[in-house]
C-alpha cells in the first residue's frame, strides 16, 4: 500500500522541479527526500522522475501518479476536515504570518475570540513583510498570511487570496498641525505638504508613492520610520502627517492625540487579504480559524 507521507514528498518535489526545494519546504534533508522517492520507486517498480543538471521531471509515470496523488491528498484533507471536531480535540495550533499593521492591531483581536471558542486550540504568529510571508508560506513554516501588501505577478501563481475587506486610508495629523478639526481633504491638497512615511524599501512605502504620483502629488518627506508606532507618535507631537488606515489609530484617536481626516472620494484604498500557499492542504485548525474569522467579515466566503 502507497505510503501517503512519501505521496506527499513525491508531490512537493514534482511541484518544486527539485530535491532540495522539497527538502526546504519540508525541512529534511536533500538525501531524506532521495530517499523516499527511491523507496518509491522500488516499491512501484518504475523509475517516476528523470534527474538532469536543471532539476527533475516526472517521467510518463510520474505524471500519471502525480495526478492521482494530489487527487488522494486533497481527498485526505477534506475527510480529515469532514470529521474533525476540533471543539473537542485536546490541542491544535494554526501557524499565522502577518504584516506589521495587522499583527499589531487586528490579530490579537482576532486570537482572543478564537481562544475563547477553542480553548483547546493555540495561535503561533510571525510578524513579518509580504515577499517573507510569501517564502513562509511556501516552506509551510506558517499556514496562512495576512496582508494588506500586493501580490507580484509571478506570487500570486502559487498563492491562493481571499480578500476579506477594502481598507480605506486616511490622512492623520496631530493636534499642531494645521488641518487640525478639518472634517476631509482633497487628495490633492496634500501636494507640497511635510509627510512621515516608512522606509523607502517598504511595500507600503512603494505603494503610497506610487498612488500619489498618480495624482501628482509630491510630498515633503521629512522623516521615514520603519515601523507604525515611531509614526504615530511623531505626528502626534509635531506638525507633520501620514497616511494610515482606521484600525491603526483607534487608540490615539479616543485619547485625543491624532485625528483621522478622510479624503474625498476615498481614493486611497488597500485590501486586507488572507493567504496561502496553493500546495499546501488546510489542516482542520486553520480552516477552523479562517471560519472563525467569518464573524469580522461575515461576506466572505473562506473554506
Amino acid at each position: 500500500m502507497l505510503d501517503l507521507y512519501k505521496l506527499k514528498i513525491f508531490v512537493l518535489a514534482a511541484q518544486e522541479g527539485s530535491f532540495s526545494a522539497a527538502a526546504e519546504r519540508l525541512l529534511m534533508t536533500q538525501s531524506g527526500v532521495s530517499q523516499h522517492i527511491h523507496e518509491l520507486e522500488a516499491q512501484l517498480g518504475t523509475q517516476l522522475f528523470t534527474r538532469g543538471r536543471r532539476g527533475i521531471t516526472p517521467t510518463p509515470s510520474g505524471e500519471t501518479l502525480l495526478r492521482h496523488a494530489q487527487d488522494i491528498l486533497q481527498r485526505v484533507a477534506e475527510a480529515e476536515a469532514a470529521v474533525t471536531d476540533v471543539s473537542q480535540i485536546d490541542s491544535g495550533q494554526v501557524h499565522i504570518g502577518a504584516t506589521p499593521g495587522i499583527s499589531v492591531y487586528l490579530i490579537p483581536e482576532w486570537m482572543q475570540s478564537f481562544r475563547a471558542r477553542y480553548p483547546n486550540l493555540s495561535v503561533s504568529l510571525q510578524t513579518v513583510v509580504t515577499p517573507q510571508i510569501e517564502a513562509l508560506l511556501r516552506t509551510q513554516a506558517v499556514d496562512v498570511g495576512f496582508i494588506e501588501g500586493e501580490l507580484d505577478e509571478h506570487s500570486q501563481q502559487g498563492i491562493h487570496v481571499v480578500p476579506l475587506e477594502a481598507v480605506e486610508q486616511y490622512v492623520i495629523v496631530g493636534p499642531h498641525h494645521a488641518w487640525w478639526g478639518r472634517g476631509r481633504v482633497d487628495i490633492h491638497a496634500l501636494d507640497q505638504q511635510a509627510f512621515i512615511m516608512r522606509q523607502v524599501t517598504s511595500q507600503t512605502r512603494r505603494w503610497l508613492d506610487a498612488e500619489l504620483h498618480h495624482y501628482q502629488v509630491r510630498p515633503k518627506i521629512t522623516a521615514e520610520f520603519d515601523n507604525l508606532e515611531s509614526i504615530k507618535r511623531a505626528v502626534a507631537s509635531g506638525t507633520c502627517l501620514t497616511i494610515l488606515p482606521e484600525y491603526t489609530v483607534r487608540q490615539e484617536e479616543s485619547l485625543g492625540l491624532l485625528q483621522r481626516i478622510p479624503i474625498a472620494a476615498a481614493p486611497l484604498q488597500r485590501t486586507l487579504k488572507a493567504i496561502w500557499w496553493k500546495g499546501n492542504l488546510l489542516n482542520p485548525v486553520t480552516r477552523a480559524f479562517l471560519t472563525h474569522l467569518t464573524r469580522y467579515f461575515p461576506n466572505v466566503g473562506l473554506p
